[in-house]
């Protein structure tokens, strides 16, 4: 982090010093220097981009779980450990972080980012990776004879990592097979699904997931479609929801029309809601210890109202957020991806 012997910093902020800018802007400059750091820090030490996701709201999140030494933590969505190699650090010495995610291809680039930050002997003692949904964290715990942790973090974003496969199609500017799975040996890909469930069964998924305006007439014109060939890729569905919003005056809004369809599709061949509802009534609170944290990043108002509804059980949760921390402006900007995101604290009542 020291080119030629000056910090970045230094870099940054020498020029500034030169061209006489007032001390009060000097000092704002400061300060958005170091709210970006850590977004960035990640990646600035890395030989080769293990990852393109950025993880959301880093600062905040770290400072929210109010880290220390010799804390249990879990990363329920590990990802490729934007948030947890951060984690890593500030529980150490004595600190032990469990990394948990659906995905075994975020779990193999997790491994390799922690192999790029820390020693491997060191790894060994303090880090647990294992491919498990965050809903099921109690039964890993099991496994590793843990009764509590200290500290849990929930991400429920989509990673850049998976969005940019094209064998997944997750996203709707991808070429792939629309899958969609987050476990690809777990259940069907969604292809399957929506090539056999009827125009009734369609419309009320893109309705209560997506919250689609257009569910109907998106689910009648795959019905019609499929009779002529299966739609089986991303592209095929995308082209389609094109072609119905822009017959309804949709197409060339700020929101591309596929959005709300491609997040319904992915919560119901994953059955994220149910997960989440499981994690937030049952597995979190058996697994915090008292006074223990939860953090939970939401991307949809589908997601948040489950997460405020139970953090509002006064018998569970001695406190929790009154409004959800939200990304600043300068990520927003820099992190589109972020613009939607929203960060609730749970306390574990004793």
């Amino acid at each position: 982090m020291k080119p030629d012997g000056v910090t970045v910093a230094q870099r940054i902020l020498i020029p500034l010093v030169w061209v006489r800018i007032p001390v009060g802007l000097l000092g704002k400059l400061l300060e958005l220097f170091s709210a970006t750091f850590l977004f960035h820090i990640s990646r600035c030490h890395m030989n080769a981009p293990l990852s393109r996701h950025r993880p959301v709201m880093l600062r905040e999140t770290l400072r929210e779980l109010e880290l220390q030494p010799e804390l249990t933590v879990v990363d329920g969505t590990v990802g490729a450990a934007g948030h947890a190699v951060e984690i890593l650090s500030r529980i150490l010495p004595g600190g032990r972080l469990i990394g948990l995610d659906r995905d075994v291809g975020m779990l193999q680039r997790a491994a390799r980012r922690f192999r790029k930050t820390h020693p491997e002997n060191l790894l060994a003692d303090h880090l647990v990776l294992r491919q498990s949904s965050y809903a099921e964290l109690d039964t890993v715990l099991q496994a590793h004879g843990i009764e509590t942790v200290d500290r849990i973090l929930v991400d429920l974003g989509l990673s850049s990592d998976q969005l940019a496969d094209q064998q997944r199609g997750f996203g709707f500017q991808q070429e792939g097979v629309l899958d969609m799975r987050f476990d690809t040996n777990q259940g069907s890909p969604i292809h399957c699904w929506l090539n056999r469930a009827s125009v009734e069964e369609i419309t009320t998924v893109l309705d209560q997931y997506g919250e689609d305006p257009l569910s109907g007439q998106i689910a009648q014109a795959v019905v019609e479609m499929r009779r002529k060939e299966k739609i089986e890729t991303a592209s095929q569905l995308t082209q389609l929801i094109e072609s119905v919003a822009s017959g309804r005056g949709k197409k060339g809004t700020k929101t591309h029309p596929a959005t709300r369809v491609f997040q319904a599709l992915r919560i119901q061949a994953n059955s994220e809601l149910e997960h989440l509802k499981r994690f937030m009534a049952k597995t979190a609170p058996q697994s915090l210890a008292p006074d223990g944290r939860v953090a939970v990043i939401t991307f949809h108002s589908l997601e948040d109202r489950i997460v405020k509804k139970m953090l509002q059980d006064r018998a569970v949760w001695k406190s929790s957020s009154n409004k959800p921390i939200l990304p600043t402006a300068l990520e927003r900007k820099m992190n589109p991806r972020s613009r939607s995101a929203k960060l609730r604290i749970g306390i574990r009542a004793d």
